[in-house]
């Protein structure tokens, strides 16, 4: 099956816990349409560089899934008719990358490529 990646913005108004419930909510609604949710990681309330919704911060969550196109395709339908999502990126990538995202690393634990 192909792998995707998710990145998700919920509101700001929402609780830790309830950011956190919503990326398991998408993650049954993949798993309910023949895919799995491979990995996922909850980033945390941060300040976004623009105001959306009227909103000035925003829970990032991201998902790593091995689904079927129909399974992210409903997934993100759900995730645009929901009132609590703000905005959805999704990228099919070849494989998934070991280890925590980027953005979860430590600062001195990332790999500096040279500038050109």
């Amino acid at each position: 099956m192909p792998l995707y990646e998710h990145v998700f913005i919920s509101r700001q108004d929402l609780s830790n816990a309830q950011a956190e419930g919503l990326i398991e909510h998408f993650g049954a609604v993949l798993t309910d349409n023949g895919g799995k949710m491979v990995e996922h990681e909850y980033w945390g309330l941060k300040t976004m560089a623009y105001k959306i919704n009227k909103n000035r911060k925003g829970h990032y969550a991201y998902v790593r899934s091995d689904a079927p196109a129909p399974a992210v395709q409903e997934m993100e339908r759900l995730m645009r008719l929901h009132d609590d999502v703000m905005r959805v990126l999704t990228i099919k990538v070849d494989e998934h990358e070991e280890g925590p995202s980027v953005q979860m690393q430590k600062r001195d634990e990332r790999e500096r490529r040279p500038r050109p």
